[in-house]
C-alpha cells in the first residue's frame, strides 16, 4: 500500500489526504442529517442568538487564522530565501564559516572575512568549466544601500541582462538595484561602513554617477548599488587589480600582482555537473572553501525543521486546547436555547431531529469560523510577508498551500466530531426543567 501511495502524483496525494481528513466529518454529517432538514429552525436560533454566535465564530476564526498564517508564512519564507540563492551556483571563500560567507554573498549581510589573493582568482577565472567568476568587494554604502564592487558579467548574469540605461564604462559609474532611490544621472558619494555610523565617514573625493538600473530580482540585491570592483579598491587607496600600464581597464582579466584581494568569488558554470567538480577542486584546507549556498540553506532548514517540529507540537497542543474551548463554548451556547429545545421535545419532535438541530447549530458556527479563519490567516500572512520583504529585501509570498488545507480539514473534522457531545447531552436533560429555564 505504501508503494502504491508513493507512486501517486503529489497533487493526487494531497487531494486524497484532504478527503481522508474530511471523511469523519462527512460521515457524521450524513448520518446525523439523514431524513431531516433542520435548517429553518437552525436559522431561527442563529438569528435569535446572533451576537453570542458571532463572538463564537470570531474566536474560532482567530484561532484558525493564526495556525494558517504561521504555516503559510513559514513556507513562504523558505521559498523566498531559496529563490534569493538561485543565481549563486557556487561560492568560493577563505576557509571559515560557510553560513557567514553565504549571508555576505547572497544576502549582503556585513561581515569580516579573510581575502582571497589574485592567484586564486586567476585560477578560478581561467578554469575551462567556469563561465562567470565574479569577485565581490564589500564595506561601503550610500544611505541604507550597500555598495558592492563586482564585474559587469556578474551584473548581467544576476539581472538576466535586464538593465535599464547602460552598464558602467568607468570606475566612477554605478548600476543600482531596482529599489535604490536614485535615478539615472544622479551623483552620490559613498561612505565607509553601513548604517547611521557610515554617514559621518563619507569618501568625499569619490563621487559616482548612476548610469543604469537592474530589473527587480526579489533579493537583497534590489537595494544594492553595484560598481566596478576597481572603484571599491581605489576608494580605499589600494591597487585596482591592473598593472600601471592598464590602470584604466575595467573588469577582468586582473593582474595577480596588483589584485588587492576579495572575500568572495561567485562562480557559475553552464553545466550542472561541472559545479560539483569545481567544488571538489577548490575546497582546499587552509586555502579555499567552495560550497553551494543551496546546500547551506538546506542544512539550515534541517536545523530549523527540528525547531519547526517542536513548534508544530506546541501548535497541536494549542489546537487541542482550542478544540476543548470550542466544546465548552458549544455547551454554553446550547444552554441559551435550552427552552426552545425542550419545547420541541414536549411537542413530540423525534429525538434524532432534536439531535440534528443542536449538531447543525454547532456545525454552522464551526464551518463559518473556519471559513473566516481561512481568509483571516491568508490576510495576516500577506501582511506579514510584506513586512518581512520590506525588512529583509527577500521577496516573500504566502499563497494558500496544501499544508494549510490539511490543517483546516483536520480542525474541521475534529471539532465537528466533538460537537456531537453537546447534542447528545441536550437529549439527556429533562424536558420539564428545560421548559422552566
Amino acid at each position: 500500500m505504501s508503494a502504491l501511495w508513493a507512486d501517486l502524483p503529489v497533487l493526487t496525494q494531497d487531494i486524497l489526504w484532504t478527503l481522508l481528513l474530511l471523511l469523519p466529518a462527512l460521515v457524521v454529517g450524513i448520518l446525523t442529517l439523514r431524513g431531516y432538514a433542520p435548517w429553518p429552525l437552525v436559522r431561527a436560533i442563529l438569528w435569535r442568538f446572533r451576537w453570542p454566535a458571532s463572538m463564537f465564530v470570531l474566536l474560532i476564526a482567530i484561532s484558525v487564522g493564526m495556525g494558517i498564517g504561521l504555516l503559510a508564512q513559514e513556507r513562504g519564507l523558505r521559498r523566498g530565501t531559496a529563490q534569493a540563492a538561485d543565481k549563486f551556483d557556487l561560492v568560493v571563500a577563505a576557509p571559515g564559516s560557510e553560513l557567514t560567507a553565504m549571508f555576505a554573498a547572497v544576502y549582503l549581510q556585513p561581515s569580516d572575512m579573510p581575502l582571497l589573493p589574485g592567484e586564486v582568482y586567476d585560477e578560478i577565472a581561467g578554469h575551462e568549466d567556469v563561465s562567470v567568476a565574479a569577485p565581490l568587494a564589500f564595506g561601503d554604502s550610500y544611505g541604507t544601500a550597500p555598495m558592492v564592487g563586482t564585474t559587469a558579467d556578474f551584473v548581467r548574469y544576476l539581472s538576466e541582462d535586464r538593465i535599464t540605461g547602460r552598464m558602467w564604462q568607468t570606475s566612477s559609474e554605478a548600476v543600482t538595484g531596482a529599489l535604490v532611490p536614485l535615478e539615472t544621472g544622479d551623483h552620490f558619494t559613498p561612505a565607509h561602513g553601513h548604517g547611521d555610523a557610515a554617514e559621518d565617514d563619507a569618501h568625499g573625493d569619490s563621487e559616482l554617477t548612476v548610469v543604469g538600473h537592474m530589473a527587480p530580482t526579489g533579493t537583497p540585491w534590489d537595494r544594492a548599488i553595484l560598481v566596478p570592483v576597481e572603484a571599491v579598491w581605489e576608494v580605499h587607496g589600494l591597487a585596482n587589480g591592473h598593472a600601471p600600464e592598464r590602470a584604466e581597464q575595467i573588469g577582468p582579466p586582473f593582474d595577480a600582482a596588483y589584485f588587492p584581494g576579495t572575500p568572495v568569488i561567485v562562480t557559475h558554470s553552464d553545466e550542472l555537473w561541472a559545479n560539483y567538480a569545481l567544488r571538489s577542486e577548490f575546497t582546499r584546507d587552509a586555502e579555499t572553501m567552495a560550497f553551494f549556498p543551496g546546500t547551506v540553506l538546506s542544512n539550515l532548514f534541517r536545523v530549523m525543521g527540528d525547531v519547526r517540529q517542536a513548534m508544530s507540537l506546541m501548535a497541536l497542543v494549542t489546537q487541542i486546547l482550542v478544540a476543548a474551548s470550542v466544546l465548552l463554548g458549544l455547551f454554553i451556547l446550547s444552554r441559551l436555547f435550552r427552552r426552545q429545545i425542550a419545547l420541541l421535545r414536549a411537542l413530540g419532535a423525534p429525538a434524532r431531529f432534536v439531535f440534528a438541530v443542536v449538531w447543525s447549530f454547532g456545525a454552522t458556527l464551526l464551518l463559518a469560523g473556519a471559513a473566516l479563519g481561512l481568509g483571516t490567516g491568508l490576510g495576516a500572512a500577506a501582511l506579514l510577508s510584506r513586512a518581512v520583504t520590506a525588512r529583509t529585501d527577500i521577496l516573500v509570498s504566502a499563497p494558500l498551500g496544501w499544508s494549510e488545507i490539511h490543517f483546516l480539514a483536520g480542525f474541521v473534522s475534529a471539532t465537528l466530531l466533538l460537537s456531537l457531545l453537546p447534542a447528545a447531552i441536550v437529549l439527556r436533560q429533562p424536558v420539564v426543567g428545560g421548559l422552566r429555564a
